[in-house]
């Protein structure tokens, strides 16, 4: 019932088109470089490194100090 050399076992896959292989590749590494992309933004926050509220760039507290 397992089959062997020269008996098939009724599962016989066929491989992936040059398209869908592609595809693929093109699809897994989007993937990677936006995880690594939000990792960079987000990750000093995710870690505890630092808090989510600080060190926005914007120049609030300097904005906010010039209107009083």
């Amino acid at each position: 019932m397992a089959g062997g050399p020269g008996h098939p076992s009724g599962f016989n896959p066929h491989l992936p088109g040059f398209k869908h292989q592609f595809l693929a590749k093109a699809l897994g590494a989007t993937m990677w470089f936006f995880i690594f992309y939000r990792a960079r933004q987000d990750g000093p926050k995710l870690l505890g490194l630092r808090h989510p509220w600080e060190g926005h760039g914007h120049g609030h507290h300097e904005e906010h100090a010039e209107h009083h």
